[in-house]
């Protein structure tokens, strides 16, 4: 028995509705949501550590999802793996006519563009169609960006995008001086935020990638004030926050 159809054959068993894990019987598309985004970060993890073992792992952890969401609509009576394999495989043929159906391309920036164009297409010509809500806002403010940018809503280099950040940061703390209404003060900040993504997307940096470096330098930076601090026998808690900052340099300092 192939691999694959295995794993079918076990998710099958797992449902089953007498002698099934009770588990994953009662599951549904809906409650199994949190686990497959723990497992699409847990593989973007392994990747970011290089680590070929854990990737491998993970990888399987999310076809066994995929798996258990196609059997799910197989008992709906709407669609199986197989449905889905077959789909992506039509999907990935037809938007890819420079290798399937001799069409001839130069350049990386000429599939992209044929891809934007088929895209459109599938969407009835709606340049902000199928940006799934659900995405990350983070992730989803890019692709709203580089959707509108096709469209030519875009300028032609970072200076002006910096100057809209900016004036977003100005017009967030003018608020902060004459407001404490927080739905305001959200919306400010939720421009400031934008813009910033779209001062990523002009330096072709990846906001995603940057923030998720920041946090691990603060991490990095944070455990040093507390690694310090305790062999000063001092505790967090008790240093003053002018003692905290010096250490925050020092890390800096050394590069952490």
């Amino acid at each position: 028995m192939k691999p694959i159809q295995e794993l079918i054959g076990i998710v099958a068993a797992l449902r089953d509705p007498e002698t099934g894990c009770p588990w994953d019987r009662q599951q549904t598309m809906e409650t199994i949501i949190p686990y497959t985004l723990e497992e699409i970060y847990e593989l973007v993890d392994a990747i970011e550590r290089n680590s070929m073992e854990d990737i491998m792992d993970e990888l399987g952890d999310l076809l066994f999802h995929i798996i258990l969401y196609s059997h799910m609509a197989a008992e709906a009576g709407s669609f199986e793996f197989t449905d889905v394999a077959s789909g992506v495989c039509e999907k990935l043929v037809r938007r890819h006519p420079h290798v399937f159906a001799g069409q001839r391309v130069d350049t990386v920036e000429e599939v992209k563009r044929n891809w934007g164009k088929m895209k459109r297409e599938e969407n009835a010509g709606d340049y902000l169609g199928n940006i799934a809500r659900a995405l990350p806002a983070l992730q989803r403010a890019e692709k709203l960006q580089k959707r509108a940018a096709r469209a030519g809503f875009d300028w032609d280099n970072p200076a002006p995008v910096l100057a809209k950040l900016e004036e977003e940061i100005n017009e967030l703390k003018q608020d902060m001086a004459d407001s404490e209404e927080r739905s305001r003060l959200q919306s400010e900040l939720g421009d400031v935020l934008f813009a910033a993504v779209n001062l990523a997307r002009h330096l072709q940096v990846n906001p995603e990638t940057a923030l998720r470096e920041a946090n691990n330098k603060f991490e990095q930076r944070f455990r040093f004030i507390q690694t310090r601090l305790e062999e000063e026998g001092e505790d967090l808690e008790s240093a003053s926050l002018e003692r905290m900052d010096e250490l925050w340099e020092e890390a800096k300092a050394g590069g952490g």
